[in-house]
C-alpha cells in the first residue's frame, strides 16, 4: 500500500473515531438534560409527559402531609398563581419548610400529581435558583395582567 493511501486511511479512521466520540458525548448529554418548569407551565401543558424534569416554586403553607409509614410525604408547590401536588418517598432536606423555596425532580403522574425522585431546598433566606426566581416573577406578572384585564 502506498504511503499516501496509508495516510488517508489513518485520517479517515481518526475522523470516524472522533465522530463516534462526539455522538456518544451528545447522547449522554441529552439523556441527562433536565428542564425546569413552574406549576403554571406544567398545567399549561409545557412540561414533558414521560420524561424527568424539575419543578420549582414555594411550598404552600399548611399543605405538608406525612403518611403513616414515616417516609412518604405529600405537599403542594405553588408559583403564587397555580399549584401542583407533589408526592415524595424519602427523607426531606433539613431546610425544607412550608413557605420556602423548593425544587423537585421527577415525573408528572397521570392525575397531574408530580411524583418526585429528589427534593432540594434552598440553603439560606436570600437565595433562590435563578430559574425559579425568574419563573415566579413571570407568573406574578401574568397574574397581575390577568387581574387588570378582569377589572372594569
Amino acid at each position: 500500500m502506498k504511503p499516501r493511501y496509508k495516510r488517508l486511511l489513518l485520517i479517515g479512521m481518526g475522523v470516524a473515531v472522533l465522530g463516534l466520540g462526539a455522538t456518544l458525548v451528545l447522547s449522554a448529554f441529552k439523556k441527562n438534560l433536565v428542564f425546569f418548569f413552574t406549576p403554571s407551565q406544567i398545567l399549561a401543558g409545557e412540561a414533558p409527559r414521560n420524561h424527568s424534569f424539575r419543578m420549582g416554586g414555594l411550598v404552600e403553607k399548611g399543605s405538608l402531609q406525612r403518611q403513616p409509614d414515616g417516609v412518604t410525604v405529600a405537599f403542594m408547590v405553588t408559583d403564587n398563581v397555580q399549584h401542583i401536588r407533589v408526592q415524595y418517598r424519602g427523607i426531606l432536606p433539613d431546610l425544607f419548610k412550608e413557605g420556602k423555596g423548593v425544587v423537585a425532580q421527577g415525573q408528572l403522574g397521570t392525575d397531574s400529581q408530580f411524583i418526585a425522585e429528589e427534593v432540594l431546598a434552598k440553603h439560606d433566606e436570600n437565595y433562590m435558583p435563578p430559574d425559579a426566581a425568574y419563573a415566579l416573577k413571570q407568573a406574578q406578572k401574568a397574574a397581575a395582567q390577568g387581574a387588570q384585564k378582569a377589572a372594569p
